[in-house]
This record gives C-alpha cells, structure tokens and sequence, in this order.
C-alpha cells in the first residue's frame, strides 16, 4: 500500500494506508484536519446522544474537548499510548473516519505484545460513497497490524451501526459494557460493606476463581499472569487508597462472597465530547452467586445486594449513569445484570 499522510509515533512503527482513485481515499490525519474532524465528531456526539440521552450526554463544552483531544492523539507525550486517525476522503471531503490505539493488557493477564483497539468514535457519513466503511475498517486494522498489534479488538455501540461492519468482518462479542440510569438512594444493605486491608486476601481469593472462569469463556482474550494473584491483590491494595471510588464486600471477612468496585469512568470508554463526570464504571465485580456460568445460585440474592450497594455508592456521589462490565459468554452474570434493570450500551468485539 502507498503511504498515507505521516503520524506522531514511534518510527519503527509507522503504518501505512492504501489510496485508490477508484474508491475513497485512505490516508492519516494531520494537524490542519482537526478543525473538519471535529465537526464531524461533533455531529456524531448528537447522534450517540440521540440513542441514549442519558449515558451520552453531550458537554456544554463538547468542541473544546474534542479539539484537545484530537490535538493530544496527533501530538502525543512519551507516556501516551500508541494512537492514531485514519481519514475516508472522496471528492476533496472527509466522509468518514477511524480512531484506533494500541493498549496495554491488564498485568493479571499473560499476553503476548499488545493488543489493537478500534474505538467507539470511528464512523462513516450517510453521504459517503458505498463501501467506505469497509475501505476504513480494513485500513485501519492494516495500520495496527504494521504497529505490530498482537489481535484486533473493536469497540461499538450495541445498537450502533458498525456494529454489522464488525460482525461481517469476523469480529465476534467478547465483553459487554451494561448500563443503567438514574440510580436513587437505595437503603443500606446489610450484609455489604467497605472493604478493609485486612478483607484483600479473601478478594485474592474469589478473584481467583472469576479469572479462571475467565480464562475458560475465552482463553485467547483472557489468559492469566502466573503472578495475577500479587498483581491483583497489590491493585486492591492500591484501590483502597483512593478517595474517588467505593471498594465494597459482601459478607464478614472470614466469609466473603463477592466483591465489586464503583469507579469513575476512563476516556477510554467515552469518546471526547461526552460528559465523563456523571457516568460511573464497574469493571471488578464478582460474586459466588455466578460461580456457575450458566445457572445463576441462590436467586442472586447476594451478588443483586452487592450491586444495589454498589449503585448507592454511585448515587452518594452524584453519578447518574453506569457501565457494569460483563463477559458476552457469561450468561449467568449477565441475567442477573438483566434482571436489575441493566441493558448493553456498548461492547467489545474480538477479531476471530
């Protein structure tokens, strides 16, 4: 493929991107794009928010935030990630385009290089000619794989509309991010608490078991560090130190039954434009009550109080919309989440 406009990353990691008189050309953002890349992440701001006004709250200060972002990703520091555009153009416009990063897997996980991520802001105009969504996708997983990514995921809205575009393409669900709104004060449930220093060994301990389920849904998204148990337990340790989230367990510590985390959500899950600070993530949640892939035990019971304590967490501190991660394969967490007024907003789809 001929070379695209040139991107701010690491030399021996510069990709390049097809270009075709015959069909849309494909080629890297550049500084003096932003101005025509942000109105057209504007403009998908509106749409997104059109889908679920609540999750994707438009900012009052939505340009400016996406300006800095776009900037950011073309300038990047030396501790940024890996990331880049790339832009459809047909007729002297941009009628689509595609954002995508290389990003670290968590330190529990043993895997091998760095896995590619195309995130949830890449779009394409109605107007675009037939096919540019298909030219885009495929030239962006041909810029990660020259980046030297190790698989490709891709992140979507449920009800988005690459979400076919992923599904033709063999990407196939490997996590959902479920969301519920408008959390009001529920009453203290008894049997959860915050967790202490002293309740980590147990948390170690259950997390155990949720990674192993993990591993056996998927072995070749989720394959664990033979050091995750200290990484884990160091992460919790590090988590109790911090004012901005809610760590809470189930059960006295000489026998706890599930832990949860009820954290701000990261850049990484909003895409520029959005108001990040009312919407909370859930990401370390496990209860015995889903040991069992497919059959849910005890009703539920003790992992729905570990979730409505969680969602008291987030109404004490103001959030109005969360995301609750949940494995595609795991159908017993997810009924529960069902079953608690959870719905798939967006989810992350593995290249098969």
């Amino acid at each position: 493929m001929s070379t695209g406009a040139t991107m701010a990353m690491p030399a021996q990691a510069t990709p390049s991107v097809r270009t075709s008189k015959s069909r849309p050309a494909m080629r890297f953002a550049v500084a003096h794009d932003i101005p025509r890349m942000t109105e057209l992440l504007l403009q998908e701001c509106g749409r997104r928010r059109s889908l679920d006004p609540a999750l994707w709250a438009v900012a009052g200060d939505a340009r400016a935030r996406i300006e800095r972002a776009i900037t950011a990703s073309l300038n990047p520091s030396a501790k940024a990630l890996p990331e880049f555009w790339v832009l459809a153009e047909a007729a002297g416009q941009i009628v689509g385009l595609s954002h995508a990063v290389i990003v670290p897997p968590p330190p529990i996980y043993a895997v091998e290089g760095r896995p590619g991520l195309i995130l949830d802001d890449s779009f394409t105009l109605a107007e675009a000619p037939e096919g540019t969504s298909q030219e885009l996708l495929a030239a962006t997983e041909a810029a990660l794989k020259d980046m030297g990514a190790a698989g490709l995921i891709a992140s979507c809205l449920e009800n988005g509309p690459w979400r076919a575009l992923f599904t033709a393409a063999g990407y196939e669900p490997v996590t959902l991010y479920m969301s519920k709104h408008s959390f009001a004060a529920r009453p203290a449930v008894p049997s959860t608490r915050p967790a202490g220093l002293d309740d980590v060994p147990a948390i170690i301990a259950l997390s155990a078991d949720h990674r192993a389920t993990l591993q056996r849904l998927n072995s070749r998204f989720w394959t664990i560090h033979p050091e995750a148990d200290q990484r884990f337990g160091g992460w919790m340790r590090y988590n109790l130190g911090l004012t901005d989230r809610d760590m809470i367990v189930a059960g006295p510590p000489s026998a706890i039954s599930g832990y949860l985390i009820a954290q701000p959500i990261t850049s990484l899950h909003v895409p520029a434009g959005h108001r990040v600070e009312p919407i909370g993530i859930i990401d370390d949640f496990y209860a015995t009550d889903f040991a069992q892939v497919a059959r849910l035990a005890n009703g539920g019971r003790g992992a729905a109080g570990l979730l409505a304590a969680g969602e008291r967490a987030f109404a004490a501190r103001n959030v109005q919309a969360a995301l609750v991660v949940c494995p595609a394969a795991w159908t017993s967490k997810r009924a529960l989440l069902t079953r608690e007024g959870y719905r798939t907003a967006k989810l992350w789809m593995l290249k098969a």
